[in-house]
């Protein structure tokens, strides 16, 4: 799988790395990306998503079924 954020899509940004005498050079900026089990209880079962510390704060804050909801629709998870 790539680096994308199951929950909020984020993926990592491209930019430059400045040096002192100005020289630029092209590097990623790379999402804070983790793997984690939620709990779903309707179901009963655990599941993994890879997901960026902004989707846990998204998950904690409305709920894990709708986040999944809204990822779906979205077109991030099947």
């Amino acid at each position: 799988m790539s680096r994308i954020c199951q929950i909020t899509g984020k993926r990592p940004m491209v930019g430059n790395k400045v040096s002192h005498a100005n020289n630029k050079t092209k590097r990623r900026f790379h999402i804070n990306l983790m793997k984690k089990r939620f709990y779903l209880p309707k179901e009963d079962r655990w599941i993994t998503l890879k997901i960026t510390a902004a989707g846990i704060k998204t998950v904690n804050s409305i709920g894990i079924e709708k986040a999944l909801k809204q990822a779906q629709k979205k077109g991030l998870i099947k």
